[in-house]
This record gives structure tokens, sequence and C-alpha cells, in this order.
């Protein structure tokens, strides 16, 4: 174990403290939770930051940070879908959370065929995590129903909105691999024979 690794460990744990937090009938629950979320989504980037700075980058480390954000993310959302219960936080959350299982296969099957790259992450990614925080946070610090809460449901729709077009850029690049030319693959043939 090392610190990046202990980092992502640690977003895992905090999971389970959020939600016990989340349904105490407290109501101071909802800044703590956002804090609790924003520390999470925080050593998110500090591991990556400080597995390349302190050259401490592990196999571990590289299957377990996307697992982690995702689970954390995933976890963040079906609380505040069943708290909001309204069509537009549900569908916003269904797309966020339906993306990552996309992309998740599709890393995993282009990672299988040598094909990793084409999938790496893009700034329209890092853009999109970067709404989705944003929109956790403000959803998790405030009560539904409040103008605050209203904020958070529209960054959420915008980030959804980037999820969508994330997903576009990542299935682009990848469709070479999914849907191989025909004529290529004939050509491939005669040549072999």
């Amino acid at each position: 174990m090392n610190i990046p690794n202990i980092l992502t460990s640690l977003r895992i744990f905090m999971i389970p403290i959020m939600v016990g937090l989340y349904y105490l009938p407290w109501e101071g629950k909802y800044h703590t939770c956002a804090i609790i979320f924003a520390i999470a989504a925080f050593t998110d980037w500090l591991d990556g930051f400080l597995a390349r700075k302190l050259d401490q980058a592990t196999p571990f480390g590289a299957f377990f940070d996307p697992v982690a954000d995702k689970v954390m993310v995933s976890v963040a959302l079906v609380l505040l879908i069943a708290s909001y219960s309204t069509p537009l936080m549900t569908l916003a959350g269904a797309v966020i959370i339906g993306r990552e299982i996309v992309i998740s296969a599709l890393r995993e099957w282009m990672a299988e065929i040598g094909n990793r790259a084409s999938v790496a992450v893009s700034y329209v990614g890092k853009l999109k995590t970067a709404m989705q925080m944003l929109s956790i946070v403000i959803l998790l610090g405030n009560k539904p129903g409040t103008e605050w809460a209203n904020v958070g449901e529209w960054v959420l729709v915008v980030a959804a909105l980037l999820t969508l077009w994330s997903m576009y850029v990542y299935l682009k690049a990848a469709w070479p691999s999914l849907m191989p030319n025909k004529v290529d693959e004939a050509d491939a043939n005669e040549k072999n024979g």
C-alpha cells in the first residue's frame, strides 16, 4: 500500500459514512454529507496527482481508482434521486450512471483488443466529471426544494448533457474497432488467402 492507494481506499470507506449520515434526522446532515463528498472528490484528483508525482502508480491503483470514483458518484446519485423524486433528477442520474456502465465496458473491451488508448480520458470527460462533482456537492448540501437545490438540479442536467457528449466522443473514437469496415476485412482475407 502507498499513499495514493490509501487515499483511494479512504474514498470507498467514506461512502457508507455519507449514506448513514444522510438518513439521520439532523439538519446538519446536508452540509456534512456535501463536505464528505467534496473531500472524497478531492482525493480522486489527489491520488492520481500523487501517483504520478511520487512515481507510485500501481496496477491496483489503476484498477481501483476509477472503480472508487464510479461507486462514489453512483451511490450519491441514488441517494439524491430517492430524496428529490423528480423526473428531471431521475433522468439525469440514469444518464450519468448508464454512461459510466457503457464506457467502463467499452474501455474493458478496447483494452482486450489492445486499443485502450483510443478511449483515453478526454477534455470533455474531465469537464463532465467536474460538473458532476459540483452538482452533487450542491445537491447533497441543500435540502430538496430550496433555491440552491434547484440550482444543483440544473447543474446536474448540464452534467448529464456533457455525459452524453463525452459518451459520443468515446464511441466515435472506438467506432472503427466496434464496426470494422467489411471491405477492409475482405481485402485482409484475400491477402491471407
